[in-house]
């Protein structure tokens, strides 16, 4: 026979556990989330869809070129080609990390403290802020990345020697002296990810699967098989106070974007989606895609539809 102290505590436990709303019980809040009016546009180069074929074709007969296709408070995207031999200097960013899409051709990273390595089709790359690193095309074809840098920042280069000092319009570059050094590699943050080695030949098990990840940072492999496209009811979901963007990597990827009818995202092309604003992103076709996820947000707040359950 149970004593009264027992009775007491248990009815005590059965009166909190009601006193907690069901959807709390199973996980899901509720929250009244603040949306722009009117809502937050595309404002150029940002646009919904970058189709890395027209992009392409509009550099037709250039052997190296750069263009930026995102913009915003916090990143800037550029899908920059280099010919065959041709070489950056060597520099590096003061406090942000950098970090690299391979779309085509082969380049070789030489990244301070790291084994010059070269990076193919899909690779994923990063240096992390202080870290010196140069790229070279190599091979008879022209190398094809996208490259993701924080906006608003200007690189430092190395002083070696007696070389002059680098310009850069509306700065004036000084030479200085410092201590900090490079911001280590990890576990988590590693030079790079070989995707067509590390992620198809041999899957790994379902799952988040950072390539880039610290407070400001994420980029994020998101790997899965074809499925019918959603109807529009399902909505996705928004971020309230960040933007996102995509780089597809692999098969093809449906998006539904607020305002727009359903589109599909092939290999190379970027996709964005403003802050505040209604997307979602299904894999589409009858094999695998993979869409990797840019965002400055790892614990990012995913708004969903509040009869949705807190799901897609």
């Amino acid at each position: 026979m149970m004593s009264s102290r027992k009775l007491t505590w248990m009815g005590a436990a059965v009166l909190a556990l009601a006193a907690i709303p069901a959807s709390a019980q199973d996980g899901i809040l509720y929250a009244w989330a603040p949306r722009p009016v009117p809502m937050t546009a595309w404002n150029a180069p940002n646009k919904p869809i970058w189709r890395l074929s027209e992009i392409v074709a509009a550099h037709k007969g250039q052997k190296s070129w750069h263009q930026t296709i995102v913009k915003d408070q916090d990143y800037t995207g550029a899908y920059i080609q280099m010919a065959p031999g041709e070489k950056t200097k060597t520099q590096f960013w003061a406090d942000d990390r950098v970090f690299w899409y391979i779309a085509a051709g082969q380049v070789r990273f030489t990244i301070q403290g790291q084994q010059p390595f070269v990076a193919g089709k899909g690779f994923l790359v990063q240096a992390p802020f202080r870290t010196p690193y140069s790229l070279e095309t190599v091979g008879s074809e022209p190398s094809l990345r996208f490259e993701v840098t924080r906006s608003g920042r200007t690189p430092l280069y190395p002083a070696e020697g007696n070389a002059a000092a680098p310009t850069a319009p509306g700065k004036d570059y000084i030479k200085v002296s410092y201590r900090t050094g490079p911001d280590p590699y990890t576990a988590a943050n590693k030079p790079y990810v070989d995707f067509w080695g590390d992620f198809v030949k041999r899957p790994p098990a379902p799952g988040n699967h950072p390539a880039v990840i610290d407070s400001n940072n994420f980029m994020n492999i998101i790997r899965g098989k074809g499925m019918p496209t959603p109807p529009d009811s399902n909505k996705g979901h928004f971020h309230t106070d960040y933007n996102e963007f995509w780089v597809i990597a692999e098969g093809t990827v449906d998006y539904k974007m607020e305002g727009m009818p359903v589109f599909t995202a092939g290999v190379g092309d970027v996709v964005y989606a403003p802050q505040g604003r209604w997307h979602r992103a299904s894999w589409a076709g009858n094999g695998m895609s993979t869409r990797i996820a840019i965002n400055p947000r790892p614990e990012g707040l995913h708004n969903f539809d509040a009869d949705a359950g807190a799901k897609q």
